[in-house]
């Protein structure tokens, strides 16, 4: 089989594409044949040793992916060869094939294609996460969305929406702000003008309860000064690259709450939990609630490029490569 390998930490244009032995399902595990895989910004990050989880050399990233199952490991009953599915493999993903534990690959609805339900895994069960374990979201609460046009972005404006949250998000261009409203936006707001912040206050009027943030760096610090008071900041990353902090008198004197959001490592600890969640975001995505916007396709072979254009912000919604 073919597949990306990191060899030393670099760039996206540092991995190589090479011909590795194709894995064989363990107990437990499914073997699944790519038919699509998603990117993440973390992935750039894990190319270029900056994530949390550095895994040994060499290896492949990418976690989200779609195909047909061709082999099961004993003990697995719920899914066979043949299947549609969605899965998140650890690692892996950038290739023609990965395993992943039967606990993590989901069938896949009628009518949904490939790109779409590579694009579900991540960054939905991400926001669903953030939402109704991390913190309770209430109907009618303001939610403030930084990079509304992101794939993650994407996923909290409709799930708060479908919550019964009202919107604002924020982004860097008039084309990602039309693609937020796109998404269930009630408000769209430029945050390259620094006037973003008073504007979060006029229009909720006592500043924004929830703050859902995967940028950090300058939009972290401006977020304190427009979260309403006993208002949640979740921090859900750092695609600014500079990972903030924040004086404790500021908490304290708004009441505010400070939530970490790291899904990832919430399910290497409760490994049970994306099959609790999954049918939940299929219910959502059956009553049209969630849909995910595939912004970018590049064959799996440009896969370097398709991760530059991620990082330099070009891709509105997610980006996939795709196999034949």
């Amino acid at each position: 089989m073919k597949a990306w390998r990191v060899h030393a930490w670099g760039e996206p244009e540092t991995m190589s594409f090479e011909e590795i032995a194709e894995p064989s399902p363990g107990a437990g595990q499914v073997r699944i044949r790519h038919r699509a895989a998603a990117l993440n910004f973390f992935d750039i990050l894990q190319v270029q040793g900056k994530y949390q989880i550095k895994p040994p050399f060499p290896f492949t990233p990418g976690a989200e992916v779609a195909g047909v199952v061709d082999a099961v490991g004993d003990g697995v009953t719920s899914i066979k060869p043949g299947d549609r599915v969605i899965a998140m493999p650890h690692g892996n993903g950038f290739g023609e094939v990965s395993v992943a534990p039967a606990a993590s690959v989901f069938a896949m609805p009628d009518g949904m294609s490939f790109e779409e339900a590579a694009s579900i895994p991540i960054v939905y069960h991400t926001s669903y996460f953030a939402f109704t374990h991390r913190i309770q979201l209430q109907a009618g609460e303001w939610v403030l969305v930084h990079a509304g046009a992101s794939g993650v972005g994407m996923t909290a404006i409709q799930l708060a929406k479908a919550m019964g949250a009202r919107v604002i998000a924020t982004a860097g261009s008039a084309a990602k702000l039309d693609f937020a409203k796109a998404q269930g936006a009630d408000h769209a707001l430029d945050y390259t003008d620094a006037s973003w912040v008073d504007k979060v206050k006029e229009i909720t009027g006592r500043g924004a309860d929830v703050i859902y943030d995967p940028v950090g760096g300058d939009v972290f610090d401006l977020s304190t000064k427009c979260i309403a008071p006993e208002g949640r900041l979740l921090v859900i990353g750092f695609a600014s690259g500079r990972i903030p902090t924040i004086a404790a008198n500021r908490v304290l004197l708004k009441n505010m709450s400070l939530v970490g959001v790291l899904w990832g490592g919430y399910v290497q600890s409760h490994p049970e939990y994306p099959a609790v969640v999954h049918p939940e975001l299929m219910k959502l995505y059956a009553a049209g609630k969630i849909k995910p916007c595939v912004g970018a396709t590049h064959p799996l072979s440009e896969l370097p490029q398709a991760l530059r254009d991620l990082a330099n912000r070009k891709v509105m919604g997610k980006a996939v490569v795709t196999l034949p």
